[in-house]
C-alpha cells in the first residue's frame, strides 16, 4: 500500500465534522500516525477552511471546535505540492474538460496523476474521474 495519498479536501473535512466522520475514513486518518503522509495542492488549505467556516456558521461545529480540528490537521504530515501552480494552465485544465471536473478538483487528480499515488476524496465526481484515469481512490468503500 502507497505511504503517500493525495488528500483531498472532502476527505479532510469528514474528519473534522462529527456528522461526517466515518470508520472507514477515520481507517485512514489512522494511517497518519506512521510514515503515512499527504501531498497536497496549496488550495487545499483554503478549502479545508473553507468548509470549516461554513460548518461553524451552519452550527455543525463550534469555533472552538473547529480551531482544535484546525490545529489537529496542521500537526498531520501534509506536504503541499509548490509545483501543482505549473501544471494549471495545462495538465489540470485538460483533466478538468476531459473528466468535466471543476478546476480544483481537477488539481487533485493532476497531482495524484503526476506522482502516481492514490487519491482520498469523498467527492463522487472526482473519484469517478480518477478511477477512469486509473488512480486508486481511499477509501476503497464508503
Amino acid at each position: 500500500m502507497s505511504k503517500q495519498i493525495v488528500l483531498d479536501a472532502s476527505l479532510a473535512a469528514s474528519w473534522c465534522i462529527q456528522d461526517e466522520q466515518a470508520e472507514v475514513t477515520d481507517e485512514i486518518l489512522d494511517r497518519f500516525t506512521g510514515d503515512f503522509s499527504a501531498l497536497v495542492p496549496s488550495l487545499w488549505l483554503w478549502e479545508v477552511n473553507n468548509i470549516l467556516l461554513i460548518a461553524e456558521r451552519r452550527r455543525r461545529l463550534t469555533f472552538a471546535t473547529r480551531k482544535q480540528q484546525i490545529a489537529i490537521l496542521r500537526k498531520l504530515p501534509i506536504e503541499i505540492d509548490e509545483d501543482a501552480a505549473e501544471h494549471v494552465w495545462s495538465e489540470t485544465n485538460a483533466l478538468a474538460r476531459t473528466y468535466a471536473l471543476t478546476v480544483y478538483d481537477a488539481a487533485y487528480l493532476e497531482l495524484a496523476l503526476r506522482h502516481g499515488i492514490p487519491l482520498g476524496s469523498l467527492d463522487n465526481d472526482l473519484r469517478v474521474a480518477a478511477g477512469k484515469a486509473s488512480i486508486k481512490c481511499l477509501p476503497e468503500k464508503r
